[in-house]
């Protein structure tokens, strides 16, 4: 730094320009709501549904008339930070734009629940803000350029053209509207269920296609970070703290046992460590299933770590086995479910072969012809290994219906950028991406310095950052290398797959409708 004469005042970045208000709507209305009287506003002339904030009927607008057609039902509380008449910027066609939140559609399929958020765009068009777990994928309408086929037409895992464009078909299901809030473009019936369709693209692109009308609705988007929207209006996030979690009593040991998360479809009791399915409703049945043989996790349960820049939470927990074809020999490793209420979820594994960071793509990357190799965001990543996966042991929290037993076959890639991994079960095809950690990375992150044997693992390279390696530990390596290349050329029968990437073991990782 080059020697000042005299020391400078403190200088502070600018602050971000404020977010300019949105141009009057091209036409805006308001009338009494027929139910009960209140005011309902349609801020956009493509709103034909409205759902009354006062007693909750669904109107739709025929010219300058009212019709109250319904009643729309509860929304699911999943603790988002969005709400209606929040607004933020994006970057669409190459101009910043800004945009406002007027609605909510909250869909449902097996899976989970999401919602659809509809933008309220400075022309008066609207666009699709989609939310599940923390993932966020801004789309727009889309024209095919053709008919679309029948969603039966798409078969999970193959690949199709959509504009020129080869997609992957990600998702193909029954999905049901759940509820709805403030001002709608469409409004499917409540609880009827119809199908979904998601392609997903190399690039990161994902595309939808929605069969609740005739012809089915495209929409096209990519994968947003909320604090990149610049959002202003959002809920307070004190108010969701001090909210208090769903309790009930264990159904095996009679335990009371505590809910922290909303989206949350399974959790194991703190006392008999049984596997509770809350899928259903805490109103509903309980299925419950003993676990023995308990597996201790060397990061407890609560923990708080900040890797890669983000404050993770630990809340879940599972072991999982795996072999690979025709191997009669077994591998475990564990992997630990983290959660930050803005980035949503991710997976930090623990395996043999190290520590790894892992989250669910956007995109599908796309598998070669010959399996050996698949290639995503410009990045081409080899195959690893091929095997059998099957969760054993769970513990707390999952956004997901995970139970003991689960089963999926996994390919693990790598590249000298990173992990990539497909697991595939009897429904869907789901990948993930991520980088492997130095064991001395995660024992800092979590503040276990004085526990970093219990964490230390092997921190092989490229994926690893060292800490700077001298000319002698070089040569040592390069020896040790030739050694170990030399008797590998003296041995038969090796199988070849004693390296296994840990970056596609996201245990159990099913979305559903849900997982843009």
């Amino acid at each position: 730094m080059p020697a000042a004469r005299s020391r400078p005042m403190a200088t502070h970045p600018p602050p971000p320009p404020p977010i300019p208000p949105l141009p009057p709507a091209q036409r805006s209305y308001r009338a009494p709501c027929p139910g009960c009287g209140a005011p309902v506003e349609f801020k956009s002339a493509q709103s034909a549904y409205a759902i009354c904030p006062y007693c909750q009927s669904t109107v739709v607008r025929s010219g300058e008339v009212l019709s109250r057609i319904g009643t729309m039902g509860e929304l699911f509380d999943d603790h988002s930070p969005l709400q209606p008449m929040a607004s933020g910027r994006i970057t669409l066609d190459g101009r910043e734009q800004a945009f406002t939140l007027i609605g909510r559609l909250q869909y449902q399929s097996e899976a989970g629940v999401w919602s659809e958020w509809v933008a309220f765009l400075p022309d008066g068009t609207l666009a699709t803000l989609s939310e599940d777990n923390g993932a966020y994928v801004f789309t727009r309408p889309m024209d095919a350029g053709r008919a679309l086929p029948d969603a039966a037409r798409f078969r999970i895992g193959t690949t199709t053209a959509v504009g020129g464009k080869p997609y992957s078909v990600a998702f193909n299901g029954q999905v049901h509207l759940r509820s709805a809030e403030g001002e709608l473009p469409q409004l499917p019936p409540l609880g009827q269920p119809f199908g979904m369709v998601e392609l997903r693209s190399q690039d990161g692109e994902v595309l939808a296609i929605d069969y609740s009308s005739d012809p089915p609705q495209a929409s096209r988007g990519i994968a947003v970070r909320l604090e990149d929207l610049q959002m202003q209006g959002l809920k307070d996030a004190s108010v969701k703290e001090e909210k208090e979690g769903r309790e009930f009593s264990c159904p095996h040991c009679g335990a009371p046992v505590q809910v922290q998360l909303a989206s949350s479809k399974s959790i194991t009791c703190g006392s008999c460590k049984s596997l509770i399915d809350i899928g259903s409703g805490m109103g509903k049945e309980l299925l419950v299933a003993e676990q023995h043989e308990p597996v201790r996790p060397v990061i407890a349960l609560g923990s708080r770590g900040t890797l890669q820049g983000v404050a993770w939470q630990v809340v879940g927990f599972q072991h999982r086995m795996g072999q690979e074809p025709g191997d009669d020999e077994q591998f475990g490793w564990s992997e630990y479910l983290l959660y930050h209420r803005q980035r949503g979820f991710a997976f930090l594994v623990d395996s043999e072969d190290g520590w790894s960071l892992v989250r669910p793509t956007t995109g599908a990357p796309r598998l070669a012809s010959s399996q050996r190799s698949a290639t995503y965001l410009g990045t081409t990543y080899q195959l690893q290994s091929s095997y059998n996966a099957e969760t054993t042991y769970v513990l707390g929290e999952f956004y997901w219906q995970v139970t003991r037993g689960q089963t999926t076959f996994n390919r693990d890639f790598a590249s000298a950028k990173g992990l990539l991994s497909m697991e595939q079960s009897a429904s869907e095809i789901t990948w993930s991406s991520g980088d492997k950690l130095a064991s001395a990375t995660v024992a800092q992150a979590f503040g276990m310095a004085n526990k970093a044997d219990l964490l230390q693992r092997d921190d092989p390279g490229p994926f690893v950052a060292a800490s700077g390696l001298g000319m002698g530990s070089i040569v040592l390596l390069v020896f040790v290398l030739i050694v170990v290349m030399a008797l590998m050329g003296n041995c038969s029968g090796s199988s070849g797959g004693a390296y296994r990437s840990s970056g596609g073991s996201m245990g159990g990782y099913t979305s559903g409708g849900g997982h843009k």
